[in-house]
């Protein structure tokens, strides 16, 4: 823990006071089992007495919790994580707990060590939307705290997850532009390796198989990170000689950049894209978008977490999925697809 606040008592003083070192005043708010109850009293006594920190998180610690829990996810600007987040922090105030919050940027290499340093921070459990499917570091963390997943499932973890419809989301949503006639519908979708992305790409070729249309593979873009490289992959959809007739983007940054190349293009598609976003309703696009309550994923997870964390004398629940439903939102003037039209013509 960080020792000091400007202008207050360092973790020296404290144990200057305690007469103990300031490694024995850190390993004691750390809860370390090595120190002895004499000792812990001594430091809380300090800690008391000189008003270091916050008093409160001192007493929760003699009571053998922090009161905090710890949520990572992978891209704090993006709108969805900012629900979920504010979706976990609800559920967390109503119960008392106080929430620390990392962003992985979507980069593998970095959520472990986010993991390490909230669990140095003494949380007492974790949510975490992983960044990737190897998640031993995970696995290593739930040696030490209840571990909940929320938006991507578990790999190889027995552990709580929330998810989206993913799959039957997209699949709805490519059947209502299946149903307009469209029958050259390009997707747009993020990495394949992540859960979203491979879902939605399954429930995006059922959607065809259902309706008895062949997808064209050329057709088909994944890979994309942001808005910009889904503005430069529609930019090249859009180009050749035989555009698509239609767009169905994984998620809403996809979505923006493919509106904007749209937009540039000078091109009305229609769009079918999972994630409804801000003003989607006044674009005047012909827009099928696959909405959900991204708060209400970050609500249960903390409800799956806080279960644990009061059920944690009686013994761990069974491992639980809970998937929040879609439905689909329509907006702008939609039209039969016609064959014998090219966009921009």
């Amino acid at each position: 823990m960080t020792a000091r606040r400007t202008g207050g008592p360092t973790m020296h003083d404290v144990g200057k006071l305690a007469q103990v070192s300031a490694m024995t005043v850190s390993r004691v708010l750390k809860n370390d089992p090595g120190v002895s109850e004499a000792t812990r009293e001594k430091v809380f006594a300090a800690v008391d007495q000189l008003d270091y920190r916050r008093n409160e998180t001192a007493r929760s610690l003699r009571l053998g919790g922090s009161g905090m829990i710890g949520l990572v996810v992978t891209n704090l600007a993006n709108p969805f994580y900012s629900r979920l987040a504010l979706g976990v922090q609800d559920v967390a105030t109503e119960h008392g707990y106080r929430m620390l919050l990392s962003n992985s940027a979507e980069q593998t290499d970095r959520e472990p060590g986010l993991v390490d340093s909230l669990i140095d921070h003494q949380v007492e459990g974790l949510i975490v939307v992983p960044a990737g499917s190897r998640q031993q570091h995970l696995a290593a963390a739930m040696r030490h705290v209840p571990v909940v997943l929320a938006a991507r499932p578990p790999a190889g973890l027995d552990t709580d997850c929330v998810l989206v419809e993913d799959f039957h989301g997209a699949r709805e949503a490519t059947g209502s532009l299946l149903a307009e006639g469209h029958t050259r519908i390009a997707f747009l979708g993020n990495p394949p390796s992540l859960y979203t992305g491979a879902e939605r790409l399954r429930g995006f070729w059922t959607a065809h198989d259902e309706a008895g249309v062949e997808p064209d593979n050329s057709l088909i873009v994944q890979g994309l990170v942001d808005a910009a490289t889904a503005e430069a992959a529609t930019r090249k959809l859009l180009g050749r000689s035989d555009p698509p007739t239609a767009l169905f983007c994984a998620n809403n940054r996809i979505s923006q950049g493919a509106i904007r190349a749209l937009h540039k293009a000078g091109v009305t598609l229609p769009l079918g894209g999972f994630d409804d976003f801000e003003l989607s309703d006044v674009l005047g696009l012909p827009l099928t978008l696959v909405s959900y309550d991204a708060d209400e994923i970050g609500r249960q997870a903390a409800r799956l977490l806080i279960n644990r964390l009061q059920r944690a004398e009686a013994g761990p629940p069974a491992s639980r999925r809970i998937t929040v439903p879609t439905h689909i939102v329509r907006h702008g003037t939609h039209t039969a697809a016609d064959p014998g039209t090219t966009p921009g013509t």
